[in-house]
């Protein structure tokens, strides 16, 4: 990856950690450099430790990184655990009446900043940000116009007076560095590029309205809350009837109601709340009914760390419900994935009439990205399937008297009409039914019509397996390692691939979208001539390996798991494989060295 700048800015929940970081993020997106950031924080409203990585750059930023440039602290507790994230040539801008940063190694410049004698501390507790702000801005070589722009825009609810006020002790900070701190070379960088910054919560709930979602609900469970406050927020504009239900139950029963109703309607939830949907999904493919849930997961189990990142609801949602039923299941790659992944999968659930799963993780969901608003398709292709919407009829279906909502058909697709349709009355129940929806279980089971049905609903599985694409083999295909993971590891396996080639260990990637159809013949066609395969999940078990394995057979030659409720850097992989390629294990546990 080329050139990039991270910032590292740390402190207890309350001691404003968030502004400071949307101050740079906007003012990094405005230059027109890519950025990737991500908030590790505790599951409490003030104390606990939060610490904030935002990495910039020219090139796509695609992950949180290895090392940061510059370390904001404002406790010494956040000093006491990164300081040792310092790269050569990287700054640490801290209060020097509050924190001892100990002795400087590697070349890192220690930049104190007298707060109390450069702002009035009794009348501002958090003067010290707004200091530090400024002078990192003035160590990035970033004009001191864009910074007052910004505030302007930050503070301008809360009125002059305090606008006033940030822009002056901003100004002192700016003018502090450049009195005495060594600035950054080279400076930040500019470009003439133009991006939105989203965080995987947005693009998620801006994927749905472009894919015509008409009704979204949800109980509020982390990380998946942002997708209702976005919803909810421009419920009005979008056309989006919200709705916040008093459990997840309600929740995934009202959006299967919406859905047959007509309209696309979507949830998102967390593996908790998912664990309710389960029947819930059930119904939704004995009905027929398309509906869409996003699962953004967290670590558990139970309660777990709710505020920390995992992979672990995959064997969840592989056998959400009981009973055998065609579903799909995508994992986005990234956040601008998050917003295209959605009207895929609707187009597929619409199409086959099923379930649609999502499944994100909060690494995404609550991380933020910079993006292209040109990548970002608001008209998408929209295929509502075989959907009857009046008497006479859709795509060819007869609208005659006579109905069969659920006629066996070759494809296991059969002609949907909404309630209401003249001359399209049908009954839709959970029991099993006979093709016009009269249950055949109430006095004597007909095992006939039983198998015909079971085997109608199956056959959708070959056409959603056509209607999805198979992954495809990233770099050269005699590497001499190639990594395999699904979802959101996509970035970090990217760069630790690019490390690895400097490195003259030649590598590959292989990454999973779709879960569910997995196309194991294309995965197993990909793999045959690969030298040395390693797994990279973020999981204690290998949840993904373990699914392919009893999907195909294959077993890799190795495994790297992460289950310490952060995500995995670049380093721990790259260390993993070279220590595999020597023999010396077939499963790495990398730790995450700062405690976060």
């Amino acid at each position: 990856m080329s050139q990039t700048f991270a910032i590292g800015i740390g402190g207890a929940a309350g001691q404003g950690v968030a502004t400071p970081g949307d101050i740079f993020a906007k003012i990094f997106s405005r230059r027109g450099l890519h950025l990737n950031a991500y908030n590790a924080y505790q599951s409490i409203i003030r104390g606990g430790h939060t610490f904030l990585t935002i990495r910039t750059g020219p090139d796509k930023v695609t992950n949180m990184g290895d090392r940061i440039d510059l370390l904001i602290p404002l406790n010494q507790d956040t000093v006491d655990r990164h300081f040792g994230l310092l790269r050569a040539g990287a700054a640490c801008i801290y209060n020097s009446e509050t924190i001892k940063p100990g002795s400087a190694t590697d070349g890192v410049q220690l930049c104190p900043l007298p707060v109390s004698k450069l702002a009035d501390i009794s009348r501002n507790k958090v003067a010290q940000n707004t200091l530090a702000v400024g002078a990192a801005l003035n160590m990035m070589g970033i004009g001191f116009q864009t910074l007052e722009t910004m505030l302007n825009e930050q503070f301008k609810k809360k009125g002059d007076a305090v606008v006033a006020e940030n822009v002056a002790l901003a100004r002192t900070g700016y003018d502090y560095a450049s009195q005495n701190f060594k600035p950054f070379d080279p400076p930040v960088p500019m470009t003439h590029n133009q991006y939105a910054v989203l965080s995987g919560n947005m693009a998620l709930a801006m994927g749905g309205v472009a894919a015509g979602v008409k009704f979204y609900c949800a109980y509020p469970m982390s990380p998946s809350t942002g997708v209702l406050h976005w919803m909810a927020s421009h419920a009005r504009k979008a056309g989006v009837m919200v709705r916040q239900v008093e459990d997840e139950i309600g929740v995934v029963n009202m959006a299967i109601g919406a859905a047959h109703a007509g309209v696309r309607a979507m949830c998102a939830t967390s593996g908790g709340g998912f664990a309710l949907m389960s029947e819930g999904l059930g119904m939704s493919a004995m009905m027929e009914t398309p509906v869409v849930v996003i699962d953004c997961q967290r670590a558990g189990p139970s309660t777990g760390v709710p505020t920390k990142t995992e992979q672990g609801d995959l064997w969840q949602m592989l056998g959400a419900a009981f009973g055998d039923y065609p579903r799909v299941i995508g994992a986005p790659l990234d956040i601008g994935d998050c917003f295209k992944i959605i009207p895929e999968v609707f187009n597929v659930a619409d199409r086959f009439q099923c379930p649609g799963i999502v499944l994100c993780d909060l690494l995404l969901s609550e991380g933020r990205l910079s993006v292209d608003p040109r990548d970002l398709d608001f008209n998408p292709p929209i295929d509502r399937g075989e959907l009857i919407i009046n008497g006479n009829g859709a795509n060819g279906s007869n609208g005659a008297n006579g109905y069969k909502r659920y006629q066996i058909t070759e494809s296991g697709v059969s002609p949907r009409a909404i309630p209401g349709v003249p001359g399209h009355a049908h009954t839709a129940a959970t029991d099993e039914h006979d093709e016009d929806g009269v249950l055949i279980s109430d006095e004597f089971t007909n095992p006939t019509k039983r198998r015909a049905m079971m085997e109608k609903r199956m056959r959708k599985q070959t056409g959603i397996e056509a209607a999805v694409p198979p992954p495809h083999l990233i770099g050269p295909r005699d590497a001499e390692v190639t990594l395999i993971g699904w979802g959101s590891t996509y970035g970090v396996i990217g760069e630790a691939c690019e490390m690895l080639n400097e490195q003259g260990i030649s590598a590959n990637q292989l990454q999973i979208r779709w879960l569910v159809p997995l196309h194991g013949e294309a995965i197993l066609d990909i793999l045959k001539d690969a030298r040395h395969t390693i797994i990279v999940e973020n999981n204690y078990s290998g949840q993904f390996a373990r699914y392919l394995r009893s999907e195909t057979s294959f077993v890799p030659d190795g495994h790297i798991r992460k289950y310490d409720g952060e995500p995995f850097m670049p380093h721990h992989i790259v260390e993993s494989v070279k220590e595999q390629l020597a023999g010396k294990s077939t499963l790495s546990v990398p730790a995450h060295e700062i405690m976060v």
